[in-house]
């Protein structure tokens, strides 16, 4: 059984990783510490652990021996870098860090420590990802020539996000940041990283933050890849598409469709494909596992996914404050 610290309650995901933990049978969830202490016991009886007001001592504990953090994204650097000199294992929502500086240096103080890292990035699990990946992967497209990547919702359009998400001095940014994680990431998990980065954010709604944003990259060969964000659009489903010399595939929600010259040499051909069955847990359940077995970092979820991750999203908001285009 492995035992696990909860850092922060903070994260609209946290109340997911804990019902996930809870129903693995394969984790005890101890203790809880969190930068708001009244909400922080509120949710400790919740969740039915304890609950410590004191980081120092909570990260120093010896009745845990690994962490999942969801808390403000810019105390990520303090918090997790005390989790690395404990020797804690470490799980941790998406972004690292805010900026590139801060992520590699803790990247550095987690490697040195020996810990397990695992980063958030549940679309590299997803069934229908994985499939586009393979047919990329295969040459199945031909030469891949461009890619796009949508994923958005109304949380400001319709007024359902909450305050503190618009305050970047947790948040670090809005939609590109929030949101704007997943078309990144999966481009990287396509192509590696980028050459180059030039992004556009704008704020229709007025909020703090930025409410509707665009990442454009150039990747290997050639490779443009497109990645969308909002938080002002209404029933938009998770949108991929990756276009090839020999073909297209198109995910829209939990539908795909391909096209390819094989399918028929005379002309324009669309097929449905099925979605095989999940095949990989979610990540916080890999890294339960991969604690357990010490197996190290899960594929695809470790520490140098996540640093080009806050690489890139960092050259999308630098790019839209300069008006430059950012080189890699």
């Amino acid at each position: 059984m492995l035992n696990v610290g909860i850092i922060s309650s903070w994260h609209v995901h946290a109340r997911d990783y804990v019902k996930q933990l809870k129903e693995s049978g394969k984790v005890n969830l101890v203790v809880l510490w969190d930068e708001n202490p009244e909400k922080g016991r509120a949710q400790a009886v919740e969740w039915q652990v304890e609950f410590e007001p004191d980081y120092d001592k909570f990260i120093t504990r010896k009745d845990f021996s690994a962490v999942v953090c969801t808390s403000p994204t810019t105390m990520h650097p303090e918090l997790l870098s005390k989790a690395a000199a404990a020797k804690k294992d470490i799980f941790t929502e998406k972004l690292l860090a805010v900026t590139t500086a801060e992520a590699e240096k803790l990247a550095e103080a987690i490697r040195s420590s020996g810990s397990i890292f695992t980063i958030s990035l549940p679309l590299r699990t997803d069934p229908a990802v994985l499939s586009v990946k393979k047919l990329v992967d295969e040459g199945a497209l031909g030469k891949i020539t461009g890619a796009r990547f949508r994923r958005s919702h109304s949380g400001v359009s319709d007024h359902w996000l909450p305050d503190y998400w618009f305050d970047t001095s947790l948040t670090g940014g809005g939609a590109m940041m929030d949101l704007g994680a997943h078309p990144v990431y999966i481009m990287a998990f396509l192509f590696g990283a980028p050459k180059r980065i030039s992004g556009l954010t704008t704020r229709p709604f007025g909020t703090s933050s930025d409410e509707n944003a665009v990442g454009i990259a150039e990747f290997k060969d050639g490779i443009i890849g497109i990645m969308e964000t909002a938080f002002v659009t209404f029933g938009v489903p998770d949108i991929l598409e990756v276009y090839g010399t020999e073909g297209s595939v198109f995910m829209q929600g939990a539908e795909l469709k391909v096209t390819t010259k094989a399918l028929d040499g005379l002309g324009f051909k669309t097929a449905n494909l099925k979605i095989p069955p999940r095949t990989r847990p979610s990540p916080v359940i890999q890294f339960a596992d991969a604690c357990i077995n010490r197996s190290g970092s899960p594929e695809h979820l470790g520490l140098d996914d996540a640093l080009v991750m806050t690489k890139m999203i960092e050259a999308v908001y630098n790019s839209d404050k300069t008006g430059k285009t950012i080189q890699f």
